[in-house]
């Protein structure tokens, strides 16, 4: 494969802002896959993006594993899994406009929910099995088929009223395993994930290192107060830029 200079270049500031992601600075996701697809394809970028993804939870997992909170991801994983394997099997298929029109409008409603329950200053977290059902197969899902169940997961994780570093170190350890899963899929089953991939992918690691060390000087200057409020803002964006994509 013959990589441009452009391409080069978008994919570095892609894989720096993967990095930035992957310390903290959640709902950006739609911006690192976004500029993925515009430098090597839609399809291909999708498997090309996975280690580079674990690459960053694994340091993310490391920097905050003393944060984490094993509850929230064991009742929140299996409907991950679950939803993962749906997009295996159809993810292929799936009309990309009725998916994105689809997706985007549940991420705006589940924002707009939560910034009501803020306003309320509301402290119920909801506890029916089937909310974290919804959020973990929609998370399972997108995950898959475009690496974007970032946008469930804060959904989920704020509704739980997560803490800055306890969001942080549990997503870290959700994803890493998520993440893991994942690449078995795409290295047999969708076969985006080829020695010629992970070769470029060795060579965007130090940009993911980068945004890696930017993020956590982020995350320690943003106040605990202003965290959530960041992460609705970043999250509605996100599905906001779905549409455009």
């Amino acid at each position: 494969m013959e990589i441009t200079l452009a391409t080069w270049i978008i994919a570095f500031i892609a894989s720096v802002i993967l990095g930035i992601s992957k310390a903290g600075i959640k709902g950006i996701g739609i911006i690192i896959v976004t500029l993925m697809a515009l430098a090597f394809g839609a399809k291909e970028s999708t498997g090309l993006m996975v280690p580079l993804l674990i690459v960053g939870d694994i340091f993310a997992v490391v920097y905050y594993n003393r944060h984490a909170q094993w509850k929230y991801i064991i009742r929140f994983l299996p409907w991950m899994i679950f939803g993962l394997l749906i997009g295996v099997l159809i993810g292929k298929d799936l009309p990309e406009k009725s998916f994105k029109y689809g997706m985007s409008a549940i991420i705006l409603a589940s924002v707009i929910l939560m910034y009501w329950w803020d306003i309320r200053k509301s402290k119920v977290v909801p506890q029916h099995p089937a909310f974290a059902g919804f959020t973990g197969i929609m998370a399972g899902f997108t995950t898959m088929i475009g690496n974007l169940a970032g946008a469930f997961s804060n959904i989920y994780f704020l509704a739980m009223r997560l803490p800055k570093n306890v969001f942080i170190g549990t997503a870290a350890w959700l994803f890493l395993i998520i993440n893991t899963i994942k690449l078995p899929f795409h290295i047999f089953v969708w076969k985006t994930i080829t020695k010629e991939s992970l070769l470029i992918d060795l060579k965007l690691i130090p940009a993911v290192l980068i945004g890696l060390l930017i993020g956590i000087r982020l995350v320690k200057i943003i106040q605990e107060k202003y965290y959530r409020k960041m992460i609705l803002i970043l999250t509605a964006i996100g599905a906001i830029l779905i549409l455009f994509r």
